[in-house]
């Protein structure tokens, strides 16, 4: 990646890099080739964003505090070098994200380009529903994948990404989230977290597929509306503690760049693995209600296609393709 310093966000990123070591403002403007005048301006709008720096007589700027916010910058310093992460742009409200990668997909958005906000006002969970995304409280991103494989074998790619952001979190902030097929990540038995998978595709190939995941990170319970409340909850509510967004944003994407990895070299059984490892639903009574018919039985398992298999009371197994999943012990 380039490091030149040529505009506020590169400083921005020179300055992280620096770990707390002062960076030279006639150094950096000689770098950049504008005046000392033009560099003490980008550190004053980095100021107002939130960014802490002192400046050092004789030495230069260090930057000693980060706002909470989710940045390309920050991000990006959690990720290291990471490669999965391609682009990644940042709002700071949007009605929701998955309209603006869709339209980065049809312009031709690169593997794993990243479409994130601070708030979504429209945000939308499965089959359009409403989905809250609080201002400063949550990760509400949008990732585009374009892997080479049939149309038929995306819906995968729900299942790739609840295990990779159900271990984020536990890695990140310390919370045991489980999986709820297909789409769901529960904690303490309330919603923490939901994925959204849709696609772009010809009849014979994916094009481009799009994956939106909603974090409840750091909302308090009365950042819920009331009738969120009894099945709704967030990281800071689970852990006690408030969770750095940027790294875990930065932590989702890694492992969601692993798991990809993952199923591309072997195929779904690994990733199956994990799910079934992850997963509330498997060995659990659960009530199964599809566009047709509502359906009570034990969920056993997932198949290779990452179909839910539910064993009904008369023994036999049906093959749950979409439904909505409520536990029922």
């Amino acid at each position: 990646m380039d490091s030149t310093v040529k505009d506020k966000e590169s400083l921005l990123a020179r300055l992280l890099e620096a770990g707390g070591e002062p960076l030279s403002g006639q150094a950096i403007a000689d770098e950049a080739g504008v005046s000392r005048t033009a560099v003490w301006k980008w550190i004053k709008e980095l100021e107002e964003e939130g960014y802490r720096i002192r400046s050092v007589r004789k030495k230069g700027y260090v930057l000693e505090g980060v706002p909470d916010i989710l940045t390309p910058e920050l991000i990006r310093k959690e990720l290291g070098g990471d490669e999965f992460v391609g682009r990644i742009l940042h709002f700071d409200s949007v009605e929701s994200t998955m309209p603006i990668a869709h339209r980065e997909a049809q312009e031709g958005a690169a593997d794993g380009t990243v479409i994130i906000a601070e708030e979504q006002t429209s945000g939308k969970g499965r089959l359009a529903r409403p989905w809250t995304s609080a201002a400063g409280k949550g990760i509400w991103m949008s990732v585009i994948l374009t892997p080479d494989i049939p149309p038929h074998k995306a819906p995968q790619f729900t299942l790739i990404a609840a295990v990779s952001v159900c271990r984020a979190i536990r890695e990140t902030a310390g919370v045991e989230a489980r999986i709820k097929w297909p789409n769901d990540l529960l904690a303490g038995g309330r919603k923490v977290t939901g994925i959204l998978t849709e696609l772009q595709a010809d009849p014979d190939r994916v094009k481009a597929i799009i994956i939106g995941i909603g974090i409840n990170v750091n909302q308090d319970p009365g950042d819920f509306p009331e009738s969120l409340q009894p099945i709704a909850t967030s990281l800071k509510i689970q852990s006690g503690q408030k969770v750095d967004r940027a790294k875990l944003a930065a932590g989702v994407l890694r492992r969601l760049g692993e798991c990809s990895r993952l199923y591309l070299e072997k195929g779904f059984p690994p990733i199956k693995k994990m799910w079934e490892e992850d997963a509330i639903t498997i060995g659990r009574r659960v009530k199964a209600v599809t566009v047709r018919e509502t359906l009570t039985g034990t969920a056993v398992g997932i198949t290779e296609e990452g179909v839910l298999e539910l064993r009904l009371d008369d023994g036999t197994i049906r093959g749950i393709y979409s439904a909505d999943i409520e536990l029922q012990d």
